[in-house]
């Protein structure tokens, strides 16, 4: 060969391709990693369970809320714009968002191109500006949360039905007490007296019976004419199903949801467990909380009936990640056993405007 004369390029040596891939691919997989992950799309509305959390619900804002009640609106918002890149610290209904979370994952594993899943909605009356910490925090903790109602001072309870809302959770009970009016399942949550691990993978719910899954037709019987006379009626009417109460329609929605998981031979394994704990005792009244149960469709993977006995050494045991009560001294008592616990105020055990709601409870389909 002359200098400078091209040479003549050389084919690849046996294996050289073979020796190129892996490279390639391991290449591949770290720009992969550094790419940021694809979220999946939000289900339309009207085919989800949707839950509305308000933002103190999902987040601890003790000492923004001491600032708007000491120093006003100006000042509250001024404070969260300086404090915009510090995420919120989690509230009562973090974990239990987290565990809808999970249930979604495994629903999209199994119906990839269903919408049948949880939906949560951010529903607060804050101002706009202070959405930006709201959405760094969501971010920061990897929450799937893309819908958010912002009412800037406004009550955020007319947009509920908007949002086809299955069940609200707030800190304010005013605002959970104008939803009940709607006719729109909701609960004022409280964060538990002590931190207790709940169950990552298993999504579980506790339900008291009357006033809260039932109407109160059983308690207002009890109130105006004692124990006996409450046994009596129980048993004459035992056949009779009890009016639906404010959640009947969310323990539908997880019940729904739950089915899906069964019809995949998942029965046992399943993210979603509910439970029923209720003060009736099982001989003298709790077939007809059940026979209730059953001719709704519905039924709880657990049902635990007390005899007046106090509710909280039980859900200790459970770790239920939300527990709805209508009495608050059963709300106390849970509580104390670190359970997140929320207050139906629904029923006679209520105040005498707030005996019932004006619409009837939403239906889930």
């Amino acid at each position: 060969m002359e200098p400078g004369e091209p040479r003549e390029p050389r084919e690849p040596g046996p294996g050289a391709e073979t020796a190129a891939a892996p490279q390639w691919e391991e290449a591949k997989t770290f720009y992969d990693n550094l790419a940021p992950k694809k979220k999946p799309k939000s289900p339309k509305p009207q085919n989800a369970v949707t839950i509305a959390v308000s933002s103190r619900a999902l987040f601890r804002m003790e000492e923004e809320q001491r600032i708007y009640t000491e120093q006003g609106v100006e000042e509250y918002v001024r404070y969260q714009l300086e404090h915009e890149n510090e995420p919120f610290s989690p509230g009562p209904a973090f974990p239990f968002v987290k565990a809808l979370e999970a249930v979604n994952r495994r629903l999209r594993e199994l119906y990839p191109d269903s919408e049948d899943l949880f939906d949560i909605v951010l529903v607060t009356n804050n101002h706009a500006q202070v959405g930006v910490r709201l959405i760094n925090s969501i971010n920061h903790y990897d929450l799937f949360i893309e819908r958010f109602c912002m009412t800037g001072g406004n009550s955020p309870i007319c947009y509920l039905k908007a949002y086809h809302t299955n069940l609200y959770l707030s800190a304010d009970a005013e605002k959970v007490r104008e939803a009940i009016d709607e006719g729109i399942a909701a609960a004022t949550i409280f964060s538990p007296s002590r931190d207790v691990a709940v169950c990552q993978s298993q999504l579980r719910v506790a339900f008291d019976g009357d006033a809260v899954l039932f109407s109160d037709e059983s308690e207002r019987i009890v109130k105006a004419h004692g124990l006996d006379s409450f046994f009596e009626h129980e048993k004459t009417h035992e056949n009779k199903p009890l009016a639906q109460g404010p959640l009947k329609g969310f323990l539908e929605a997880l019940g729904r949801l739950q089915k899906k998981f069964y019809s995949k031979g998942l029965r046992l394994e399943c993210p979603i467990r509910t439970y029923l704990v209720t003060a009736r005792s099982a001989a003298s009244s709790g077939a007809r909380a059940l026979k209730t149960l059953r001719s709704w469709g519905l039924e709880t993977d657990e049902a635990l009936f007390l005899a007046g006995a106090p509710k909280g050494p039980l859900l200790e045991k459970i770790r239920p990640h939300i527990f709805f009560d209508d009495q608050m001294f059963h709300v106390a008592g849970a509580q104390e056993m670190g359970t997140v616990a929320a207050h139906v105020p629904y029923g006679v055990a209520q105040t005498p405007r707030r005996t019932a709601p004006t619409k009837p409870a939403p239906s889930t389909q």
